[in-house]
This record gives structure tokens, C-alpha cells and sequence, in this order.
């Protein structure tokens, strides 16, 4: 029996000896008061700095119109998009669209005039001319100003996301961790067991007595400091209980199975991870293209149809600079090698290091350096000798 196994049936046993219910309104399993929605996904560290990394990629995107031939045109779609609504910010609003499209696998933008909302609760149904028709507490909503972004899976009518396709997996490692922190809040859930020789009488008032002052004087205990003597006569003994939680074997299942919610963001964790700690640039690139990149397709697709139409040949792209998220130390690297290659002038480096620009002809002039050249025609690509050094040169008087 693999690990897997062993930690998934001693979870099993712990949460059958606990109880299951099935709760009738809303057909969600639940078990030790622990179950996922919309409210408290956010709150598994691990889900919530995946969904950070991503959405912060796309939420520092630069948005652009291109034209047929690809060339940046001004639209009224990049002023709607910097301020969408009036409670969302552009940023705010497409960490919004991001994060409800990884975790439902579909999302609703809808385009009220000169506002860009995210629609809530809709409903969609296919006609029998197989045209989509959407409604929001029964009101229908035109086709021209929503948009129905999916996380497509294999249904053409629905999206799959992290609450639907991960929830065994999240439910589990939700609970599971919500067991080990309720046990430390209470103090490891230390219990003691207070054995008599007589059999114990609520009517005997001396021996409650002395169980409620044995009681008061074990809740007095509230730090690790604190000593507390209890003298107790003939026929009286008090045991420490073993906690009924094992941590190492619940830290095994986390251990195996946080990892398995970074595969359905289309992440493997461990790579990525890997890859944080030796060579942030590769980590960000490896992010970019397995999860991003998608992602942004994907929502150019729709909001290029939701503000120009499907007769146009205006769309929207998302550019997004990747090494705004390397380190400093990277960046000049990248910056130094840019600039003695030729690919890039230094105002522009400049720029990406964070320092103004000079915008002066010498600084946005592009260089390329001497040992990429020929020793031959180092003069073809060396204007460092001005006037009279290469009148001197071409006569022949190098004593210069």
C-alpha cells in the first residue's frame, strides 16, 4: 500500500469516527465543520500565493489596441479599462477576473456603456441554433455586452476551476490543517484524566468539591511558566491524555497533497519552487508560459469581441514585461549584456533599472562592443578617434 493510501485511509478513519453528513440544501460533503466556498478558499496559503503569482502577471500587463497589421491604435477600450467601474481600479479589476476565473473556471464580464462589471450568479443556456443566452435572476442579458470566459475542459457550455476540479483534494487539506491549528491554539489540546477508586457521585458533595477545585486548578494553567501544585488524597490520580491528533502522519498528507492544487492552476509545484530558489527569472518564464500566457490568450479572445465585435479588426493585447519580476542584481546583468550586444540602446536600459533617461542622441544611440567585431574592421564600428587623430592615422603619424 502506497503513502497515499495508508495517509488517505487513516484520514478516512479519523473522519468517520468523527461523523459525515451529507447537508440537504446545499449537497455539500461536509465533516469536521470544514468546507470550501467562495469565502474561505483564500484561506490555504498555498492556493493564495498561486493564485497571487498568476494574476499578479497579468495585473501588471500593459494593454494595448493593435490594428490588422499590428500596429498600437488609440481606442476608448484602454480608458474603459483604466477605470472599469467606479469601485475597481484596472488592477484590482483584472486580479478580480483572474483569480474568479481560476477558482470557478468561468467569468462573466459585462460592458454597460462606458463600465466594465463582472457579473455574479449567471445563468447560460444554448438555443436550438445553438446561440448562448445569458440571465441574471431572470433578467436576460444581451449577448453584445457579456462575455462568457472559459477554463474549458471538455464541456463547450461551462468552465472547470479549482472549486470544481481540486475540491476532494482542498477539502482535505483544508480540514486537515484546520485540525492541526485548532489543536495548537488550545494548547496541543492537552487533556488529563482524573481516576477515583470510588465510583463518582454527583450527590457526594465533598468529592465534587474537590473535582471542581481540581478542575479550576488545571484551567488556571494558561502558560508554560505556571506551576501548579495539586495535593491529592488516597484513592485519587490524575494522567496526562494522549492527543487523539497525529501530527506527523496529517504533516504527511500535506506534505503530498498541497502539492497536487498547484497541477490544476497547471503548475507542478515542486518545479516551481525548484526553480524560485536557484534562478527567479527561469521560475517567473516557466510561470509565464504554463500558466499566464494561456490565460491571457484567452481573455484577449473574449474582450476583444466583448469591445469591438467579431466584424472588426481592432484587438486587444496584453504585453507584459517579465523582468519586473526578476531581481535587481538580473537586471543589471541583463542591462550590461543588452547594450554591449546591440540589442538596446542605454536610455532604455536605464529605464528598466529605474534611473531617468538622458535623452540625449549619445544615449539612445546603440552600440555594439569591439571583441563581437572582427579586429579587421574594428574601425567600421569604432568612432571613438575624432579629427585630427584620424587625419594623423590615414598619413601615417600614429605617434599620437
Amino acid at each position: 500500500m502506497g503513502l497515499r493510501d495508508k495517509i488517505s485511509n487513516f484520514l478516512y478513519k479519523q473522519v468517520e469516527k468523527r461523523g459525515w453528513f451529507e447537508d440537504s440544501f446545499s449537497s455539500v460533503l461536509r465533516y469536521s465543520g470544514r468546507y470550501v466556498n467562495d469565502e474561505n478558499i483564500l484561506e490555504s496559503s498555498d492556493v493564495y500565493e498561486l493564485l497571487q503569482d498568476i494574476s499578479n502577471q497579468i495585473m501588471l500587463a500593459e494593454i494595448t489596441v493593435l490594428d490588422k497589421n499590428g500596429e498600437e491604435v488609440e481606442s476608448s477600450a484602454i480608458n474603459i479599462l483604466k477605470q472599469p467601474n467606479n469601485y475597481l481600479t484596472q488592477s484590482e479589476f483584472l486580479k478580480l477576473l483572474t483569480n474568479t476565473y481560476l477558482l470557478s473556471g468561468e467569468v462573466f464580464p459585462v460592458l454597460d456603456g462606458d463600465q466594465l462589471h463582472i457579473a455574479k450568479n449567471v445563468y447560460t443556456e444554448l438555443d436550438d441554433r445553438l446561440v448562448e443566452h445569458f440571465k441574471i435572476n431572470g433578467t436576460e442579458i444581451p449577448s453584445f455586452m457579456i462575455r462568457h470566459i472559459k477554463n474549458i475542459g471538455v464541456n463547450h457550455l461551462r468552465g472547470h476551476g479549482l472549486l470544481d476540479l481540486g475540491k476532494n483534494t482542498l477539502e482535505g487539506v483544508m480540514s486537515a490543517e484546520k485540525v492541526l491549528t485548532e489543536k495548537y491554539k488550545k494548547g496541543g489540546l492537552l487533556a488529563f484524566l482524573l481516576k477515583l477508586d470510588a465510583n463518582i457521585n454527583p450527590q457526594n458533595a465533598a468529592q465534587s468539591k474537590l473535582i471542581n477545585a481540581i478542575l479550576n486548578q488545571l484551567e488556571d494553567i494558561d502558560e508554560s511558566r505556571s506551576v501548579k501544585m495539586i495535593p491529592l488524597g488516597k484513592g485519587y490520580e490524575i494522567e496526562t491524555m494522549e492527543s487523539p491528533i497525529d501530527d506527523e502522519k496529517i504533516l504527511a498528507y500535506l506534505n503530498v497533497y498541497k502539492k497536487d492544487l498547484g497541477k490544476y492552476l497547471n503548475i507542478n509545484v515542486d518545479t516551481y519552487q525548484a526553480l524560485i530558489k536557484s534562478d527567479l527569472e527561469k521560475a517567473m518564464m516557466y510561470l509565464h508560459n504554463k500558466a499566464v500566457k494561456p490565460i491571457m490568450r484567452n481573455l484577449e479572445d473574449h474582450l476583444s469581441l466583448l469591445f469591438f465585435g467579431k466584424n472588426s479588426d481592432k484587438r486587444l493585447k496584453f504585453k507584459i514585461n517579465i523582468l519586473d519580476f526578476v531581481t535587481y542584481s538580473t537586471k543589471t546583468n541583463i542591462g550590461y549584456n543588452i547594450v554591449r550586444t546591440g540589442i538596446t540602446s542605454p536610455d532604455n536600459v536605464a529605464e528598466m533599472l529605474g534611473f531617468p533617461k538622458q535623452n540625449t542622441p549619445e544615449t539612445q544611440a546603440i552600440y555594439i562592443s569591439n571583441d563581437l567585431s572582427k579586429i579587421s574592421e574594428k574601425k567600421a564600428t569604432d568612432d571613438s578617434l575624432k579629427g585630427g587623430e584620424e587625419d594623423d592615422i590615414k598619413e601615417g603619424n600614429t605617434d599620437i
